[in-house]
C-alpha cells in the first residue's frame, strides 16, 4: 500500500479536460439521495457546496492512514500530515495568484478572516474621525465586526448604495471617498443578489483615496479566476465549504507589508517564536496568525478541493454557470407573479426571488417535500431586503454539478407552490 501522503496528495477528480457534465455530477455522490422518495435537486450551494468523492476520500485517508498533529512531531505521521496541509497553502497560494505563501493565512472560514483584519489592522489603525465604507450588499460578517469596533473606537461606518438592479453605485463610492476614509469592506460576487463588483476599480479608486480595501470572496472563489495581485485588494478571504471543501477551513490573504505590521490576534502554539513570562515573541508569516492546532483533515481536504476545481478550470466553469444562469432566468421569468431580486449585467449563478402573496418561507417548505433545497430568508443581508422592500427571498444558487433538468424541477416546484396557494385562496 502506498504511503498515506501519497495517498492523500493523489485524489484527484474523475472529470476529463473535455468536461462531461453529467460525470462531474456523478462525483458527488449525496447527489444521489432521494428526499422524501424524491429526486434531491440541490440549489443551495451559496450556503454551502456539495462534496465529491475526492475531497471524501482524502479526509478519510488522513483520519484512517495519517492523523498526527503538525508542525511538532518529528515522527513518519506528524511529517506526512504536516507535508500535506502545508502542501494546500501552495495550492491557494496558485489558486488566488498571491505573491507568496506568507501572504496566505488558514482561517476557519471568511468570517474569522474578516473579524480577523478588523480586531488587528482595524484596531491598530482606525480612530475616532476615521471612516469606514461598507456597501449596502455586505453580508452580516462583513458588517457587524467593524461596528462592534467602531462602538469601541468611535470611528465611523458609512453605506455605498446599490442601484434598483443590484449593482452598486459607483458615482456614490466615488463620492463618498476622502481622506478619512481608511478601509472600504467590499464584496466581490453578493450572496444574495449574485451581483459582481468589479473589485479592480474598486481598489483602484480607495488606494487613490489612501483606503485599504477588505474584499469578501466567499462568493466569488467557486465560480471564477481569483488574482488578488491583479486586483490589488489588501485583504481577501473566502471559505472552503463554499467551493466543495470541507467546513472550518478558510483562507486570509493580506498583503505581506500589511501582515508584518499587524499584531497577532490569538496567542498559543505555532504563533510564538519564544516564550517567557517576561517577553514572547512571534513567529514569523505565516503561523503568526495561526495560533493553536489547526483544522488538519480539513485543511488536507480543502487541497484536494482546490485540485478538483483546478482539474476542471475556470474556464469550464464560468461557461457552463452562466448557461444555467441564463436558462434559470429565463425560466423563472417566465413564471406569472414571480420577480427576481438583482438583474446586474454582470451576475454568478445565484437568483434570488419573491413571489406575489407567497411568503418565502411557505414556498421554501412546499420545495423541501418535492426534494427541492433551496434557501428562504434574509441570507444575513437585511440590509439588501430593506432595500427592495421585502421580508425575504427564495435563493437558488448553482454550482457546477447543477443542470437544467434541476432549474426544471424547481420550476415544476414553484407550479405547485401557486396551485397550492391558489387553492387555499
Amino acid at each position: 500500500m502506498a504511503d498515506a501522503a501519497q495517498t492523500i496528495n493523489t485524489a484527484k477528480t474523475t472529470a476529463e479536460n473535455s468536461v462531461d457534465w453529467p460525470r462531474v455530477r456523478a462525483d458527488f455522490p449525496i447527489l444521489g439521495e432521494q428526499v422524501y422518495g424524491k429526486p434531491l435537486t440541490f440549489l443551495d450551494s451559496g450556503a454551502s457546496a456539495q462534496k465529491p468523492q475526492a475531497v471524501i476520500d482524502t479526509i478519510e485517508a488522513v483520519y484512517a492512514h495519517c492523523y498526527a498533529n503538525i508542525h511538532r512531531g518529528i515522527y513518519k505521521f506528524s511529517q506526512e500530515a504536516t507535508e500535506a496541509y502545508e502542501a494546500t497553502r501552495g495550492k491557494v497560494q496558485r489558486f488566488i495568484n498571491a505573491a507568496s505563501e506568507k501572504e496566505c493565512l488558514f482561517v476557519r472560514g471568511a468570517t474569522e478572516g474578516i473579524n480577523l483584519v478588523a480586531q488587528t489592522w482595524g484596531r491598530e489603525n482606525l480612530r475616532a474621525g476615521d471612516v469606514v465604507l461598507l456597501s449596502q450588499m455586505e453580508h452580516h460578517s462583513n458588517i457587524v465586526p467593524w461596528q462592534l469596533l467602531r462602538d469601541q473606537l468611535g470611528f465611523t461606518i458609512k453605506m455605498i448604495p446599490i442601484l434598483d438592479d443590484g449593482s452598486l453605485d459607483m458615482d456614490a463610492y466615488a463620492a463618498l471617498l476622502g481622506p478619512e476614509v481608511k478601509l472600504v469592506g467590499m464584496v466581490h460576487v453578493s450572496n444574495t443578489l449574485g451581483t459582481i463588483v468589479n473589485i479592480k476599480k474598486i481598489s483602484q479608486m480607495a488606494h487613490d483615496a489612501g483606503a485599504v480595501v477588505m474584499v469578501d470572496g466567499c462568493q466569488a472563489a467557486p465560480h471564477m479566476a481569483v488574482d488578488v495581485q491583479d486586483l490589488d485588494a489588501d485583504f481577501y478571504t473566502f471559505s472552503a465549504h463554499k467551493i466543495y471543501g470541507p467546513t472550518g477551513i478558510g483562507v486570509l490573504y493580506g498583503k505581506e507589508t500589511l501582515l508584518d505590521k499587524m499584531p497577532p490576534w490569538q496567542g498559543g502554539g505555532d504563533m510564538i517564536e519564544t516564550v517567557t513570562f517576561e517577553k514572547t515573541t512571534y513567529n514569523i508569516l505565516p503561523q503568526k496568525f495561526e495560533a493553536g492546532t489547526p483544522n488538519i483533515a480539513g485543511g488536507i481536504g480543502f487541497g484536494a478541493a482546490l485540485d478538483y476545481v483546478a482539474n476542471i478550470g475556470f474556464a469550464a466553469i464560468e461557461t457552463r454557470e452562466k448557461q444555467l444562469l441564463a436558462y434559470a432566468t429565463e425560466k423563472l421569468n417566465a413564471i406569472d407573479g414571480l420577480r427576481l431580486i438583482g438583474t446586474a449585467p454582470h451576475k454568478a449563478a445565484i437568483c434570488s426571488f419573491v413571489m406575489d402573496g407567497i411568503h418565502p418561507h411557505d414556498a421554501g417548505t412546499i420545495l423541501d417535500r418535492e426534494g427541492i433545497c433551496v434557501r428562504t430568508g434574509h441570507h444575513c443581508t437585511q440590509p439588501v431586503m430593506d432595500r427592495y422592500d421585502v421580508p425575504a427571498t427564495v435563493r437558488a444558487s448553482f454550482g457546477l454539478y447543477n443542470n437544467e433538468e434541476d432549474i426544471d424541477r424547481l420550476v415544476d416546484g414553484l407550479a405547485k407552490v401557486q396551485r397550492i396557494f391558489a387553492l387555499d385562496a
